[in-house]
């Protein structure tokens, strides 16, 4: 049977005692048997026992204050060694090659891909250039880690160089996709930015995540500039949405109106900057001719403009 082929039996018996939510006393009983053969009974047998007692309860606990010196409060994002030296555009040539023929998984590939997003901040808008110049080729499996970095660095310059790629045809559509979405992760965008991105959304083929990536951008750079709306290129942005708008939000076919509920999402998307839009998206949801769908959409749209104007614009034209 089973049980007579078993090598190894261990036992462990242990009592305690608790007093005050603090162990005082414990005594284990172990036992381990070892059967070599175990159909001739053979062997060897082990007991052990301990017995632990709790001797002195120490009130506090003594540091020394040098133990200390290098330990400080901080979050838990990700932090790097600022790099102090000047990055060339060459040595950073020199990274991606080492990415493209360091192994895909290893531990190495990963520490050089962050090396490389971190170098790419430090870099002018030419230095990018020169470099994609450079460092533009594939490596094995059609990976080119440049592109894949792009999105990481968050500068304005990788946003502008980014456009530039998109506006030139020189990435794949999947990888247009994924710039797109990046847009929507960076934090502190600048108007320079959102200049440089404007003009794709007169583009027949913007995406929807060409518009939702540039009108988060709008937001974000809004919420820490208190007149975002007398800043030239947010005034672009949201001139290119209004025009959309013209024609009380009518609409011809399903594609203009898928088109229109993105564009309305986009406007809510953009916030404070929106303001300016509040009257004609007071009359694309007043209108009782349009398609729900786009009534519905035009008074999402104000979800993020300021009250007084959602009253003037909104309640009094929508029953």
């Amino acid at each position: 049977s089973q049980s007579e082929q078993q090598i190894l039996a261990s036992q462990l018996e242990c009592v305690q005692k608790i007093k005050d939510g603090v162990l005082e006393e414990a005594e284990c009983t172990e036992s381990d048997r070892v059967a070599l053969f175990p159909q001739q009974g053979s062997g060897a047998e082990t007991h052990t026992q301990s017995s632990l007692r709790l001797l002195q309860v120490h009130t506090e606990t003594l540091y020394h204050k040098g133990d200390s010196e290098d330990l400080y409060v901080t979050n838990i994002l990700y932090e790097r060694e600022v790099t102090k030296r000047e990055v060339t555009g060459g040595e950073v040539t020199e990274l991606v090659w080492k990415l493209c023929l360091a192994h895909s998984t290893s531990y190495e590939t990963a520490e050089l891909f962050m090396t490389l997003v971190f170098e790419l901040r430090h870099l002018s808008l030419e230095a990018l250039r020169a470099l994609w110049q450079r460092s533009s080729f594939k490596c094995r499996d059609n990976w080119q880690p440049l592109i894949d970095a792009l999105p990481s660095c968050a500068t304005e310059a990788c946003v502008v160089l980014m456009k530039d790629l998109i506006g030139s045809g020189e990435v794949e559509e999947d990888k247009v996709e994924y710039f797109f979405w990046s847009f929507t992760f960076i934090s502190n965008p600048t108007s320079g930015m959102i200049e440089s991105l404007a003009p794709l959304l007169k583009s027949p083929r913007a995406s929807q995540s060409c518009f939702l990536g540039v009108s988060v951008l709008v937001h974000r750079f809004c919420s820490a500039h208190s007149s975002c709306d007398r800043v030239s290129a947010v005034q672009s942005v949201m001139r290119t949405l209004g025009k959309f708008l013209e024609g009380n939000c009518t609409v011809q076919d399903s594609e203009h109106l898928s088109k229109m509920r993105l564009v309305l999402k986009a406007i809510g998307n953009a916030g404070l900057a929106a303001a300016s839009l509040a009257p004609a998206l007071g009359s694309c949801a007043s209108l009782k001719s349009h398609p729900m769908e786009i009534r519905l959409a035009a008074v999402q749209a104000f979800r993020r403009i300021p009250c007084p104007l959602r009253v003037c614009n909104l309640l009094p034209q929508v029953t």
